[in-house]
């Protein structure tokens, strides 16, 4: 884990465009190459970040982060306060106790007494807030509401590449104006 305390300015290109002014932040490297941008106060979640798979270039006082969907973050460090690596080794994971462990056990062997029609897709699926215990689909559909991706195309799972694109979940009556208005965006 590398540690960088610097007074830095941030500006992500991708999916849409952001910027995090010049301030004090904290930027975290992870052996598995995840950047994360942090600010002292605030909750836990970084302001800003790029999961690993991804390249990081250095250069002269400045960072690119970029991955294969071509998202880019780029860093400016106008002044390095500290600059740390710190070896953690493996991570033994988390250990739940007896109870939830149990029933996320049960819930992952039959979804279906959560709703009918439903089938697990994962355990301990990551996100950027966090593992979901139980990745399922078709509460949506068992619900009656729709359910696709923002293209509007079907979710299909088990794939050879794991990433899960933005989903729409709404009302089947709202479905065709919403994906239109995507589309548009696009």
């Amino acid at each position: 884990m590398r540690l960088v305390i610097a007074r830095c300015t941030v500006d992500y290109e991708g999916r849409l465009s952001a910027h995090l002014p010049e301030a004090v932040r904290l930027i975290m490297v992870k052996a598995d190459g995840c950047v994360a941008i942090h600010a002292d106060g605030g909750a836990y979640k970084p302001l800003n970040w790029m999961n690993s798979p991804n390249t990081l270039v250095e250069g002269d006082g400045e960072w690119t982060v970029r991955n294969s969907r071509g998202e880019q973050l780029a860093i400016t460090l106008h002044d390095v306060l500290s600059d740390s690596d710190h070896p953690m080794g493996v991570d033994p994971g988390l250990v739940k106790d007896g109870v939830e462990a149990h029933l996320q056990e049960l819930l992952a062997a039959d979804p279906s007494q959560v709703a009918s029609g439903l089938e697990l897709i994962r355990r301990e699926h990551p996100t950027d807030i966090g593992p979901v215990d139980l990745l399922c689909v078709a509460v949506a559909l068992a619900t009656g509401l729709h359910a696709t991706r923002v293209d509007g195309s079907a979710l299909d799972y088990n794939q050879a590449d794991p990433y899960l694109p933005d989903l729409v979940v709404c009302r089947t009556e709202l479905a065709g104006r919403i994906l239109a208005a995507l589309a548009s965006l696009a």
